[in-house]
């Protein structure tokens, strides 16, 4: 088991120097430019200068006249390029953001100059708790609708409950967001809170906030499990040890509880691991759409504004959860099933 933790933790370092090449140049590639959102009205501040750069050096006796008019040609939009570090070429800013990053340094904002580190330990609770919920919600409606489907195979139920599974992998957490946002307050006036409480705070208005998005959520990514819990229920029940089970005359409860979930759980684990990528990429619009002050937001926020070491940091820090969520995956592989070993 150690030799296998270690190997693993080693394969971490490959990953994530990939991972950081991918989130650094791809946010590159998005058209515009932070500087030209910095600057918006660069044409009205810069009208009447092209004359005077164009008659800086008109005469060569005015050599203090031309310094000072030399001055004043330096281009402003370049000179905030130089003062952020974005004149240099991108290789070059690549090799100093991941020389800060083997040091815990994950840059500071374009725009407000405060850590990204330390404004992505602010909100990341709010995301984890977001995940968290929606984890929950979604074993809670996925499991017992697909045990009951599996054990109850090919009936009414069973057609119904399968349909119910495939719109719910179909339809985009987005748009549902969305119409739970825009119909109640057509019809009814009425809209989700959009002011952040706190759980400390206030605990109780606290989850009201967080359990619509979490549901939401929930609902969406139970869809494939719900199939999936299905599929297995049926493949473990037609194994020998279960057929010994239902000789021995045990009801049908001890024999699903005690000898047929826990085989199941296995590719659920693998799914659900799976899944929380896609939760976290789900939760960057979700908590837009809910004015939640997740990392989410946060994601959203700086790439309207192509803040790129706020984007990079927070890419890079969801790839290495996500790297620890398949690890912890794997793991528990050992614990559902004890003929597991690893070496």
């Amino acid at each position: 088991m150690q030799t296998y933790i270690i190997r693993r933790l080693l394969l971490v370092i490959p990953t994530l120097l990939i991972a950081s090449v991918v989130v650094f140049f791809s946010v590159r590639f998005i058209p515009g430019d932070a500087i030209d959102l910095m600057v918006p009205n660069y044409a009205q501040f810069n009208t009447g200068r092209d004359d005077v750069c164009a008659g800086a050096f008109i005469s060569d006796q005015e050599e203090e006249t031309d310094s000072t008019k030399a001055e004043e040609c330096v281009d402003p939009l370049d000179a905030l390029r130089g003062h952020l570090g974005l004149d240099q070429p991108t290789h070059v800013q690549y090799g100093k953001w991941l020389a800060g990053l083997m040091q815990g340094d994950l840059g500071n904002s374009i725009w407000t100059n405060i850590p990204v580190l330390e404004d992505i330990l602010i909100r990341i609770p709010v995301s984890i708790e977001l995940t968290l919920l929606t984890i929950l919600l979604s074993l809670v409606i996925a499991l017992p609708v697909g045990i009951y489907s599996g054990i109850r195979p090919e009936t009414n139920s069973d057609y119904l409950l399968r349909s119910l599974a495939i719109l719910l992998i179909t339809v985009p957490s987005f748009w549902v967001a969305t119409l739970v946002v825009v119909l109640p307050a057509l019809w009814w006036q009425w809209t989700p809170p959009i002011a952040y409480i706190p759980f400390f705070e206030d605990p109780i208005e606290h989850l009201k906030m967080m359990l619509l998005p979490a549901f939401i959520m929930g609902m969406l990514f139970s869809g494939g499990t719900m199939r999936m819990t299905r599929t297995m229920i049926l493949e473990v029940l037609r194994q020998d040890y279960v057929r010994t089970a239902w000789s021995k005359g045990l009801r049908e409860r001890i024999v699903v509880l005690r000898h047929v979930l826990k085989n199941t759980f296995i590719p659920l684990v693998t799914i659900l691991g799976l899944q929380i990528p896609y939760m976290i990429g789900s939760a960057v619009i979700i908590e837009q759409i809910f004015s939640l002050p997740g990392v989410g937001q946060l994601m959203f926020n700086a790439l309207t504004r192509r803040d790129y070491p706020m984007v990079s940091g927070i890419n890079i820090t969801l790839a290495c959860m996500v790297l620890l969520i398949n690890l912890l995956v794997d793991l528990s592989y050992a614990w559902l099933d004890p003929r597991i070993r690893f070496r």
